[in-house]
């Protein structure tokens, strides 16, 4: 019988990042992203499903003119939990940049995402 290890949750969560910074934000969705995810930003209602999550995204995608600049500060892994500080510079549609920081906190589960919350405060660049 052989087994294909799953690779850790350090090396998935830096193998997301990487393609998120690199702008595949749907496709890091498509391949990282369980069924079942719950996604939630800060204190709002979380959102439940692939489906209603992967059209969260689209209109976030949708939603932006120039993305100016995107870095992954640091990270941190303990046991299934991965945890990532990012910085974004960005222009939304209509002409507002703004400077985000946030932290993203992923639970994994057979090398998915079952629950990703953002923490951030967002304020003009």
């Amino acid at each position: 019988m052989t087994t294909t290890a799953t690779p850790s949750v350090a090396a998935l969560d830096a193998e997301l990042n990487q393609t998120v910074l690199g702008g595949g934000i749907l496709d890091a969705f498509d391949r990282f992203y369980a069924d079942n995810i719950v996604m939630q930003e800060n204190n709002t209602p979380a959102t439940v499903g692939k489906a209603a999550n992967r059209e969260r995204e689209i209109k976030f995608v949708d939603s932006i003119e120039q993305f100016h600049s995107a870095a992954v500060l640091n990270t941190a892994v303990h046991g299934n939990v991965s945890f990532s500080e990012w910085v974004m510079d960005v222009t939304f549609k209509g002409g507002v940049r703004v400077k985000l920081e946030q932290v993203s906190v992923r639970k994994w589960h057979d090398g998915q995402i079952t629950h990703e919350r953002f923490y951030y405060n967002a304020g003009n660049a």
